[in-house]
C-alpha cells in the first residue's frame, strides 16, 4: 500500500482526498486537520450572516464520517509540529497534546492561506475580527446580535469586504467600508465597471471611504473608533478583509517558494521535493492570461488543483490546464463577473493592453424583466489574443464569462470573437448581442 498523508482538509484537500479514495484503492490515506469541522464554504458566510439563508448548516458539504466510510484515517483537531522531509515523517499532536508521528510515501500540503493582519496600533482590541474560519463567522454573527454594536467598519473592499458590508447592513447596522484603493474590487475589475457596484452599495446606505488608509484602532479594551489618514469613525465592530497570504510554515525551509511565499509547484502540483505536492491557497498556479506561474487564491482553483494532485499521487499523470482566475459577485442583486486580467494587471504584466466596451439592454426593448449589461473585453494590441473580460448587470449574465475563460485559455483573438456564432431569441438576448457589438467595436 502507498502511504499518503494529507495535511489540511478544506476545498483543495477534500478534492485531493476524494480523488484518491474514489479512484486509487492501493493508497492508504491519512488526513490531518487542525479544525473541528470540514468543508466550510466561506463564500456563503455573508449569505448566512446577512440572514439571506436560514442557517450555516448547508455551508458544510462533507464531514469526518464521510471520509471514514471511504476508508480514510482522519484525525481532526491535530496540530502538525514538524515535517521531516528527509526521513518522510510527519510529527503531530492531538487536542490532548499527545504527540505521535506518521510515515509517508507521498505528502500533500493543503494548508491554505492566512488572513493578512495589519501592523496597525490597536489591532489587538476586542471587536476586531477576520472572517476566514467558520468560528470567525460565528463570532461576527453573534456580535451583530448585540445591541451595543451599531457601527460596523469593514477594512478592505475586496470580495469578502464587500460581501460582509452587505451582510452587516442587512442586519440593520451602520456600515462603513474603508479601502486604500479608489474603488471596490480593484484586483478584478476596472473602475468604470465597479462604479455601478459602488452605487448599489451607496443606495443601500453603506458609506464608502475609498482612498483612505487605516492608521489606528482606538478604544480601551474594546474597539470604539477607526482612525484613518483622513478621519475618525465610530466602530463597535471591525471586520478585517485586507487579503490573505499563503500558509507555508511547514515547508518554507525545505521547499522552493514563489515570490509571495507560496509553494512553487509545476502543472502536476508537484513541489521541488518529488514526494511532496501542494494544492489550493498555499500553492502557486499557472495563469493562461499571463502565460506564466502566479498566485490566485480562489476556491474553484483549489478544487481543481486538488483533483490534479490526487491523480498524480495516485499514479495517473495529469497536468493542470491552467486557470484564468474566473470570479463573480452579487451584491443587492447587482451581478459582476470577470476572468483573466483587468487593465492595471495587464499593464503591470507588460502587455500593450487595449480594451473595447459596450452597454446595452440584455433583451430587446419590448421585453419586460430587462436590464442594462456592461461588458469590457481586454486584449493584447500585438498578438490580438484576449487577456480578460468583465460583465455587470442586474440580470444574471454570469454564464457568459465561462466562454471568455475558455477563449483566454485557447488564445482566441478579438477578431475571432467578432463573428462568434451567438444565437438570438427575444426571451434571452438581442439580435446584435452585446458580446458581438463589443468585439466589433474594437478599433485598435
Amino acid at each position: 500500500m502507498k502511504k499518503v498523508v494529507l495535511i489540511g482538509a478544506n476545498h483543495a484537500g477534500i478534492a485531493a482526498a476524494n480523488t484518491l479514495l474514489d479512484t486509487y484503492k492501493d493508497c492508504e490515506l491519512t488526513i490531518l486537520d487542525r479544525n473541528t469541522n470540514l468543508s466550510y464554504l466561506g463564500c456563503g458566510t455573508a449569505l448566512w450572516v446577512g440572514h439571506q439563508i436560514p442557517s450555516s448548516d448547508a455551508l458544510f458539504y462533507t464531514n469526518k464520517d464521510d471520509f471514514i466510510a471511504k476508508g480514510a484515517n482522519i484525525k481532526m483537531e491535530t496540530d502538525v509540529k514538524e515535517i521531516d522531509f528527509t526521513n518522510k515523517k510527519v510529527r503531530y499532536s492531538d487536542k490532548d497534546n499527545n504527540e505521535t508521528s506518521i510515515d509517508y510515501d507521498k505528502l500533500i500540503l493543503a494548508t491554505g492561506s492566512i488572513p493578512i493582519a495589519p501592523h496597525i496600533e490597536g489591532n489587538d482590541k476586542e471587536g476586531i475580527h477576520f472572517v476566514k474560519l467558520f468560528q470567525d463567522s460565528q463570532k461576527v454573527d453573534a456580535l451583530l446580535d448585540q445591541k451595543h454594536v451599531n457601527n460596523v467598519v469593514v477594512v478592505g473592499a475586496g470580495y469578502i469586504g464587500v460581501e460582509m458590508a452587505e451582510a452587516a447592513r442587512r442586519r440593520g447596522k451602520n456600515v462603513r467600508v474603508i479601502e486604500a484603493a479608489n474603488t471596490c474590487l480593484s484586483s478584478y475589475y476596472d473602475e468604470e465597471i465597479s462604479d455601478e457596484m459602488n452605487k448599489a452599495m451607496s443606495k443601500q446606505g453603506i458609506k464608502l471611504n475609498y482612498g483612505e488608509k487605516v492608521v489606528e484602532f482606538k478604544g480601551d479594551d474594546q474597539v470604539s473608533h477607526v482612525v484613518t489618514d483622513k478621519g475618525t469613525y465610530d466602530a463597535e465592530l471591525v471586520i478585517l478583509a485586507i487579503g490573505f497570504r499563503p500558509n507555508n510554515e511547514l515547508g518554507k525551509d525545505h521547499l522552493t517558494l514563489f515570490d509571495n511565499g507560496a509553494y512553487l509547484v509545476d502543472l502536476h502540483q508537484q513541489t521541488s521535493d518529488d514526494d511532496v505536492y501542494a494544492v489550493g491557497d498555499c500553492a502557486t498556479i499557472y495563469s493562461n492570461a499571463l502565460q506564466k506561474t502566479t498566485y490566485i487564491a480562489l476556491a474553484t482553483n483549489a478544487v481543481r488543483s486538488g483533483i490534479v494532485a490526487g491523480h498524480n499521487v495516485g499514479g495517473t499523470p495529469l497536468k493542470s490546464l491552467g486557470v484564468q482566475g474566473s470570479n463573480g459577485i452579487s451584491i443587492y442583486g447587482y451581478n459582476m463577473v470577470s476572468t483573466g486580467l483587468n487593465t492595471q494587471a495587464a499593464k503591470d504584466a507588460g502587455f500593450d493592453v487595449v480594451s473595447t466596451e459596450f452597454k446595452d439592454l440584455q433583451k430587446p426593448g419590448f421585453m419586460d424583466d430587462n436590464n442594462d449589461v456592461m461588458i469590457k473585453i481586454l486584449y493584447d494590441r500585438n498578438s490580438r489574443r484576449l487577456l480578460g473580460a468583465q460583465l455587470a448587470s442586474y440580470t444574471d449574465i454570469s454564464m457568459a464569462i465561462h466562454m471568455f475563460s475558455l477563449a483566454i485559455m485557447k488564445e482566441v483573438t478579438i477578431e475571432e470573437i467578432q463573428l462568434l456564432d451567438i444565437f438570438f431569441l427575444p426571451h434571452f438576448n438581442q439580435p446584435y448581442n452585446y458580446i458581438t457589438m463589443a468585439a466589433l467595436s474594437a478599433s485598435e
